[in-house]
């Protein structure tokens, strides 16, 4: 899907800022999204249709609001759509509906860490099908945009690469966003600068990107 998301490559918004500083967030309320994000498990709610739903924000949204505010609303959306708060809660941020039979659960920092590490799981998958492409061969990029979530970013279509590495199996997120979970091989592809951005006269420099199977000719 093509999108205000989709910003790689383009002019006109400026450099990117990067500042160095020891704190990880800028304010609380970042902080508190991100440990949000993490935690809540929504059943239904994939990575891949959660982006999908971010990419959903309407462009001048998506550029003005910060980072983590476009998460928060993504999460809110996300959350409504799948029943687990209603829409006036999340406007209101008040429940609606409270048990007092059942307390919020306290645990400390380290419980919480080694909870994560238990739940951790490997994302690699296994298919009878072989991988298609090896290391070195040259490949050219589907030129088309799918309808709906995709991992193939706009400046990337359409041109010629090679085959870095190869990452095994993962689930295809085109599909995985719709909630249909399908898998495919997965690889790194190197571009030259020259052939995604012809302007660019360096030929030393290179841009790898993780590509699924389905995307590569």
């Amino acid at each position: 899907m093509d999108g205000i998301h989709d910003l790689g490559g383009k002019h006109g918004f400026g450099p990117i800022e990067v500042t160095q500083t020891e704190k990880p967030f800028n304010s609380e309320w970042e902080a508190r999204e991100w440990g949000l994000s993490q935690c809540v498990d929504v059943p239904g709610v994939t990575i891949d249709w959660w982006r999908h739903c971010r990419e959903l924000i309407m462009p001048e949204d998506y550029l003005l609001r910060p980072y983590l505010d476009s998460w928060a609303q993504t999460d809110l959306a996300t959350f409504v759509d799948a029943g687990v708060i209603s829409r006036s809660e999340a406007l209101s941020g008040e429940l609606e509906f409270v048990n007092e039979q059942l307390p919020p659960p306290v645990i400390t920092t380290e419980q919480a860490i080694e909870a994560d590490r238990k739940a951790a799981h490997r994302f690699d998958h296994t298919i009878e099908a072989e991988p298609r492409y090896q290391f070195g061969q040259t490949i050219t990029t589907k030129l088309n945009a799918p309808e709906g979530h995709t991992r193939l970013p706009q400046y990337a279509r359409g041109r010629k690469g090679t085959i870095h590495a190869y990452h095994g199996v993962h689930v295809f997120p085109d599909l995985s966003s719709r909630g249909i979970i399908t898998h495919q091989h997965l690889y790194s592809v190197m571009f030259t600068a020259t052939e995604l951005w012809p302007e660019d006269n360096n030929t030393d420099h290179h841009i790898f990107l993780d590509l699924w199977e389905s995307y590569l000719n």
